[in-house]
């Protein structure tokens, strides 16, 4: 089992390409590998796997193939961070028996298992090593497909490889300097449970404690639905005298006035306002715990 530490951004479709060249275009960047993912993920018909927080692929990349395990795991200053499991397997077909070593044998009925929906997607990978941490980039551009439904995909995801977790958020704020870009705390397993009409909504983010906490779980919530952000026991204003306190006070006051007056969260994604005071806030947040 590996622990894995990640933020993930969401990006309008137009702005994929722009986020893609000014990361090449740094000095710590190093250009990966480029491939086509095909992951199939699967579940029980009720969904067993995903009441547990769990999600259960195999992925194909080339001729190989990796059997993942991953459990949702908690949401600390902007990054996921997860249990994971992975094993190499000879084929597209589940594994069960590597499965029966796992704490899922006891709980889940493993020959119900069965194929739920895709992500397929284009992996660009960068390399990134700025001195104080080595950070996996990944560019994703595809699609989440559930039987006849489907989900366009273009994401940045930030993993930490090594070295010091906070500068992943240094990175993420730093992009979203170049081009508009969404904390977004859904991943692509939930997107696709929703796709199939199997999504189990979780109370909270995990780990999620405070005003902007919440404020950011409301937000990746409505992005899923395409609904309205709920507001109830945010309080803004609270929020909107710690983004004065870190220079984002007119940002955040034209992002909190939209959410305030209804607009739709949608009018909000291709403006750079949004994922500059998601990720400020939570930096400087991170910057007040550590007394720095």
């Amino acid at each position: 089992m590996a622990e894995e530490l990640e933020i993930k951004l969401s990006l309008q479709p137009g702005d994929r390409v722009k986020a893609l060249r000014w990361l090449l275009a740094k000095p710590e960047a190093q250009a990966g590998s480029k491939k086509s993912l095909v992951n199939c993920y699967y579940d029980t018909p009720d969904a067993e796997l995903n009441r547990r927080q769990a999600a259960l692929r195999v992925r194909q990349a080339g001729s190989q193939y990796i059997q993942t395990l991953k459990t949702r795991g908690e949401f600390v200053n902007g990054a996921h961070r997860r249990d994971e499991w992975e094993w190499p397997v000879s084929g597209p077909s589940l594994s069960l028996g590597l499965l029966a070593e796992t704490s899922l044998a006891d709980c889940v009925n493993l020959g119900r298992l069965a194929p739920v929906f895709e992500t397929n997607f284009t992996r660009q990978v960068i390399m990134l090593d700025d001195g104080k941490a080595v950070i996996e980039c990944a560019v994703d551009e595809g699609v989440i497909a559930a039987g006849r439904q489907e989900k366009l995909l273009h994401e940045v995801e930030f993993e930490l490889v090594s070295g010091d977790p906070s500068r992943l958020l240094v990175w993420a704020e730093k992009l979203a300097r170049q081009c508009p870009v969404f904390l977004n705390l859904i991943s692509k397993a939930e997107q696709g449970y929703y796709l199939a009409g199997m999504a189990v909504m979780a109370a909270d983010a995990g780990g999620k404690h405070d005003d902007l906490d919440r404020l950011l779980y409301q937000l990746s919530h409505a992005w899923l639905v395409r609904g309205g952000v709920s507001l109830e026991g945010i309080d803004l204003q609270a929020l909107v005298v710690k983004a004065e306190a870190c220079g984002l006070g007119q940002s955040f006051a034209t992002v909190a006035g939209a959410l305030a007056k209804g607009q739709p969260l949608e009018d909000l994604l291709g403006r750079p306002e949004l994922g500059q005071c998601q990720l400020g806030l939570l930096a400087n947040r991170a910057r007040r715990t550590l007394g720095t």
